[in-house]
């Protein structure tokens, strides 16, 4: 018998008077000991397919079919039986950690109060096993992020924290939705090898549900591959990669970004550049808040970017690549010299600083946290233009037709909401939202570690295009290095604060000079093998 057996499930939502079914009919199961992948693009149906296990879905939901769990029907469980299966039984990780973590709790206080509901344990003993649990899921220093609240994290480390409170309680089966998509190579293999040991341990049954396919050949035994609410595809992941069958499989296996991107002109002139650039955070205690040390977020960095050229940052979750990125906007303090467009970044007044804002924009990881739900598509890229005027004089309804053509956007676009986009649409959009004040250099923080593998090629030519029409200069945050090889002509390693290796993006993939590039460059590889 199946730790897990999912059985012809249907599910429909019903909105607006109306019942709209998303999931056709699906079967798949999951043993003990087992890994079993669910692939496909954004909309496929794999996320409100795993909710549906112990009856996550809410009150619109319809769904029919079976789904057991150790033998036992979860659909239309009373409510004390799936209480006593969620969170012990059957355990989540979800994509996104801020939604997952109470930001008014510290962690202790959340680890503290799952182990306790489920495990019983008190005192010591609990405070125990929370450091061995943040230790196992790469946590530096546990101790001292105790008393840490959610956004005093880098999203990496709040992506570890989540899958440290799903684990704690030894689950039969973990339902793990997307739970590397934040996190950077090395510690992508850290998790991964720590599910597997897990697994092999504790005989627990996984339900990885990703887009990565890279991850997939690494971690699942068996595939499904999900398009539009049916699965296409089954079978033993060796087979599906050696030999898939469906065209759609297919598809979704020769999507990887490659390429490289357009020389730069020789005679090009540096747009940004820093010298010994320091940004360090008070650590303050005590009533009267004396300062007793520093994060020292970014260490004397000395960079510099060419109008038209892509500087790629990479590094481990909380090297200070994001840090490094907001200095620059001048959105945080810093201390050292930063120039733009041959001006020193210092010397601008407020007012200036506010007249030059529309020359530096940043496009963020998230596409749906960084759009307002309130505001129509129109409305929010043509924000941008109500704060720092329409030079054009053209009508903004117009300018916002024309840049909705550019990011490869239907026009007739521009009054829907962004619930009413995919994830790839919605990220369009806030690359329209930047392109429209006609920027020089744009900030680019893992603006595809959230999209589907197809949808993130369609992202990387389209941000190549926006590059040579325009000149843009990008600077391009990722951990997922095979992006940025595709979109980057210099490269910059960063460690904990410290810029540890520095060249042209053919240097760097292929004969990296420190230890630390050597091994991101290894786990990366790793992950593609």
């Amino acid at each position: 018998m199946s730790l897990l057996d999912v059985k012809d499930l249907r599910i429909s939502f019903r909105q607006d008077g109306e019942v709209k079914p998303c999931v056709h009919g699906v079967s798949f199961t999951v043993d003990r000991g087992e890994t079993v992948a669910l692939v496909g693009e954004s909309g496929s149906g794999k996320s409100i397919t795993a909710l549906s296990t112990v009856s996550l879905l809410g009150g619109s939901a319809m769904v029919e079919g079976s789904v057991t769990y150790d033998g036992q029907e979860m659909i239309g469980a009373d409510e004390k039986r799936l209480m006593t299966v969620r969170g012990n039984d059957i355990s989540f990780i979800f994509q996104e950690p801020m939604t997952s973590l109470n930001p008014l709790h510290t962690l202790e206080k959340q680890l503290r109060e799952s182990i306790e509901l489920h495990q019983g344990l008190t005192g010591n003993a609990v405070r125990t096993r929370i450091l061995e649990l943040l230790t196992r899921v790469g946590i530096r220093d546990p101790e001292t992020r105790l008393g840490a609240y959610p956004h005093q994290l880098s999203g990496g480390q709040r992506q570890r924290v989540v899958i440290a409170m799903a684990l704690s309680n030894k689950p039969d089966i973990l339902i793990a939705d997307e739970p590397t998509t934040a996190l950077d190579v090395t510690i992508q293999a850290q998790i991964l090898e720590l599910l597997a040991e897990l697994k092999r341990e504790e005989q627990m049954g996984l339900l990885f549900i990703t887009h990565d396919l890279a991850v997939v050949e690494k971690i699942a035994d068996r595939v499904c591959v999900m398009k539009d609410g049916l699965i296409v595809e089954t079978g033993p992941t060796k087979d599906i990669f050696a030999n898939p069958q469906h065209d759609y499989t297919k598809k979704l296996l020769s999507a990887a970004p490659s390429g490289a991107p357009d020389p730069v002109e020789e005679k090009a002139p540096v747009l940004v550049e820093t010298d010994k650039l320091k940004i360090w955070f008070p650590i303050q205690k005590g009533f009267l808040k004396r300062t007793v040390g520093h994060v020292k977020a970014v260490n004397e960095a000395t960079i510099s970017v060419r109008a038209g050229e892509t500087l790629g940052i990479v590094g481990e979750s909380g090297s200070g690549k994001t840090t490094l990125a907001l200095a620059l906007m001048r959105l945080i303090e810093s201390e050292g010299v930063m120039r733009f467009d041959g001006q020193d970044m210092r010397d601008w007044s407020t007012k200036e600083l506010r007249r030059r804002r529309s020359d530096i924009q940043i496009v963020f990881q998230d596409p749906f946290g960084s759009l307002s739900p309130r505001m129509t598509c129109e409305q929010i890229i043509a924000e941008g233009l109500s704060v720092h005027g329409n030079p054009d004089g053209r009508p903004v309804r117009e300018l916002v037709a024309e840049v909705l053509g550019e990011v490869d956007l239907d026009p007739d676009m521009m009054d829907r909401y962004p619930h009413e986009f995919s994830g790839g649409q919605r990220q369009r959009i806030a690359i329209a939202r930047a392109m429209i004040l006609r920027p020089k250099l744009v900030v680019l923080d893992e603006p595809t570690s959230a999209l589907d593998m197809t949808v993130q090629v369609q992202i990387v030519d389209l941000l190549r295009r926006l590059q040579v029409k325009y000149g843009l200069a990008y600077l391009f945050i990722s951990h997922d290095l095979a992006v940025v090889r595709a979109m980057s002509h210099k490269v910059i390693v960063m460690k904990q604060g410290d810029i540890v290796e520095y060249g042209s993006a053919q240097d760097i993939f292929n004969n990296p000079q420190t230890e630390y590039a050597k091994t991101l460059l290894s786990a990366a590889l790793d992950l593609a093998v």
